[in-house]
C-alpha cells in the first residue's frame, strides 16, 4: 500500500518530489497519463473519464489515497468524482485547496466562514480547462471575501514544457503575463495553477516583477498531505517501494522526466 500521485503527464512530478522531500519514508506510486496529455484543452467529460481511469489504475497498486497532482483534473473532475463516483473506502484529494489556504492565511482544515484577507488582487495562471471550470474562484469564495481574481488561460505552456522547449515556454509565459496585466495592471499575488508551471517560476516572477508574491504548489501540497496523514494514518499503509508508471512510452517518458527534474527517473509501463 502506498500513496498514489496522478497527473496528466510530467507536471505532477513537482508535487511528487515535494512530498518525497518532506516525507522521504513515504512510498509513492506516480502515474503519468502521458498517452493523453495535455488535459488542459479537453472537455470536462473527457477529463473526468481519463482521471477516473488513472485513479482506478492506482487503486490496483494498493493506493487507497490518491493525490490529483494535476490542476486541470482537480478543477474539472474532482468534485464530480467525490459526489458521484468515489467509493466510501477510498480518498482522492486535489491540489487547489492547500494553495488557497496559504493565500488566505488559514490553517489546514479551517472551515470557519469566509472573511476579509490582506491580498485583494490575485492573478491566476492555469490551463484553459482549469480557467473555464472556475474551480479556483469557487474554492476561494468558501474562504475569503472581497478578492478580485483575474484568470489567464496559458495555452501552449504545458506542451512546450513537456517537449523540453524552455525558450518557447519562457516566451509564452511572458506573453500570457503581459495579456493578464493589461486587464489587472497591479496584481498583489499570482497563483501558478498548474503543476508544470513551477519549472517556469523564475520566468513568471521576472514577467510579473519583484513585488508580486508567486505561489506554486509542491511544498504546500506536501505540507497539507502530511497533516492529513497525521489525522488519517490508516491511509499511510505499509509499502516501502516508490514507483513511476506511465501510459506512454516508458523509455521516452523516462528521458523527458530526467530532463524535466534534472535527476534520473525510470518509468514503467502502466
Amino acid at each position: 500500500m502506498a500513496i498514489g500521485v496522478f497527473d496528466s503527464g510530467l507536471g505532477g512530478l513537482t508535487v511528487n518530489s515535494g512530498i518525497a522531500a518532506r516525507m522521504p519514508d513515504l512510498p509513492l506510486v506516480y502515474l503519468g497519463d502521458n498517452a493523453h496529455t495535455p488535459y488542459g484543452v479537453r472537455d470536462a467529460d473527457d477529463i473526468f473519464n481519463l482521471t477516473c481511469a488513472g485513479v482506478e489504475r492506482l487503486w490496483q497498486e494498493g493506493c487507497d489515497l490518491v493525490i490529483l497532482a494535476c490542476n486541470t483534473a482537480s478543477a474539472a473532475a474532482l468534485k464530480r468524482m467525490q459526489e458521484t463516483w468515489l467509493p466510501s473506502d477510498k480518498r482522492v484529494l486535489g491540489v487547489f485547496v492547500p494553495m488557497i489556504e496559504a493565500l488566505t492565511e488559514r490553517r489546514w482544515g479551517d472551515n470557519t466562514p469566509p472573511r476579509e484577507v490582506a491580498i485583494k488582487h490575485v492573478a491566476l495562471f492555469a490551463t484553459p480547462a482549469t480557467v473555464a471550470s472556475r474551480a479556483f474562484q469557487r474554492e476561494l469564495a468558501f474562504r475569503a471575501i472581497g478578492v478580485d481574481v483575474e484568470a489567464q488561460p496559458c495555452a501552449g505552456v504545458v506542451d512546450a514544457i513537456e517537449q523540453g522547449d524552455e525558450l518557447l515556454a519562457e516566451a509564452l509565459v511572458t506573453s500570457h503575463v503581459e495579456a493578464l496585466k493589461r486587464r489587472m495592471p497591479h496584481p498583489q499575488a499570482a497563483i501558478l495553477g498548474c503543476t508544470h508551471y513551477p519549472l517556469m517560476q523564475a520566468a513568471f516572477q521576472k514577467a510579473l516583477g519583484p513585488d508580486v508574491a508567486v505561489y506554486s504548489q509542491a511544498d504546500l501540497v506536501a505540507e497539507s498531505l502530511e497533516d492529513y496523514l497525521n489525522r488519517r494514518p490508516e491511509f499511510m499503509g505499509e509499502g516501502t517501494v516508490s514507483r513511476f508508471l506511465t501510459t506512454g512510452d516508458p523509455e521516452r517518458v523516462s528521458g523527458k522526466a530526467t530532463q524535466f527534474l534534472r535527476q534520473p527517473i525510470k518509468f514503467e509501463a502502466a
